[in-house]
This record gives C-alpha cells, sequence and structure tokens, in this order.
C-alpha cells in the first residue's frame, strides 16, 4: 500500500533542494529557487519543481522557509494591496502623495527598477517560520496528517535531528494516485 510506506521513500533529498543561507539576499534565493525548480524536467520549468527554498545556516540548521508569495510580496510590494503599500512600492508616503509633491526620484522609478531594488532584501528579514517538520522514517499517512493539521505545503525531512530532505503535497498527491494506477 502506497501510504504504509516512510516518508524517506517519496522525498526530495536536501542536497537536490534549493537551500540559501539567511545572509543571502532575495536576488540570490529567487535565482536559485529558478535554478532548482526549471532542472526537474530536462531544463524545462514546470510545476513539479521545488517551489520553495529552505533558508539554512552554516552548519545546516533550518532556520525557515521562502514561497513563491514570499518573493512575490517582496518583489512588488504593490499586490499585498492597500494604498499604503502601492505608495510605498514607489517610495512614496501618505504625507508625501497629499502634498503632491510627485516629483520624487522614487516615485518615478520603474516597476523593474523597484524590483531590482526590493530584491536586494535579505532572506533573514521574509523567511517564514517552520510549521511542521517529520521524521523520514514516519509513514507517509502520518506525514499527509501532519501536513494538513498544519496548513502547509512543504514540510522538513529530518532524520536523526539532521535535515535530511522535504516533503511536498505533490509528493502525497503523487503516493495516493499510485493506488489508481494498482
Amino acid at each position: 500500500m502506497p501510504l504504509k510506506r516512510k516518508v524517506k521513500d517519496r522525498m526530495i533529498p536536501i542536497k537536490n533542494y534549493s537551500t540559501i543561507a539567511p545572509d543571502a539576499t532575495l536576488r540570490e534565493a529567487a535565482l536559485s529557487l529558478r535554478t532548482s525548480y526549471c532542472e526537474l524536467e530536462t531544463g524545462m520549468c514546470t510545476e513539479a519543481g521545488p517551489r520553495t527554498v529552505m533558508v539554512v545556516d552554516d552548519n545546516g540548521k533550518l532556520l525557515g522557509i521562502l514561497d513563491f508569495n514570499n518573493f512575490l510580496v517582496t518583489l512588488i510590494p504593490e499586490i499585498a494591496g492597500g494604498l499604503s503599500a502601492k505608495l510605498a512600492a514607489l517610495g512614496v508616503s501618505i504625507a508625501f502623495a497629499q502634498a503632491d509633491a510627485a516629483s520624487l526620484d522614487e516615485a518615478r522609478q520603474g516597476f523593474k527598477a523597484r524590483v531590482i531594488k526590493n530584491a536586494e532584501t535579505k532572506v533573514r528579514d521574509i523567511m517564514m517560520k517552520i510549521r511542521g517538520t517529520i521524521d523520514a522514517d514516519e509513514s507517509l499517512m502520518e506525514g499527509l496528517k501532519t501536513m494538513f493539521r498544519n496548513k502547509i505545503s512543504v514540510m522538513p525531512v529530518y532524520e536523526n535531528n539532521k535535515l535530511v530532505g522535504v516533503i511536498r503535497d505533490t509528493d502525497f498527491f503523487l503516493a495516493v494516485t499510485d493506488i489508481l494506477e494498482e
């Protein structure tokens, strides 16, 4: 039965997953994720690729996770909504906007320049906390329960207190579809 198999049978080994240091910039993290996201299917970018970056220190200790949402909201803050966020993305305060001082240089920056500027944000400043982990020897069913209980789509996998891999909701989905193929 596929769901009685172990998490380690379906996880992506950490050596095959995108990792980044907490002091790295968002630019470095984004390019690292893009590389791992696109390598899985002979260089093509597919949804099967990793959709997160694990933030690890020099000793391999997991500190946090970055997902697509972290990237997009930081690189393009105006998508998060609200007038304040939109004005801040343009480098304009509400008081400044009310004073009609639209000649501010940053307000005239183009979209590309703002994204490049925001890409200098440090990973440690925007990474998400870890909301669930699992042992490599746990069953896939236990992993699936843990993932749903914590409302997450990716989960770090440990063996003897060492980060060894990552398991994603897509990996559980594929385990379930194995049942349909049998």
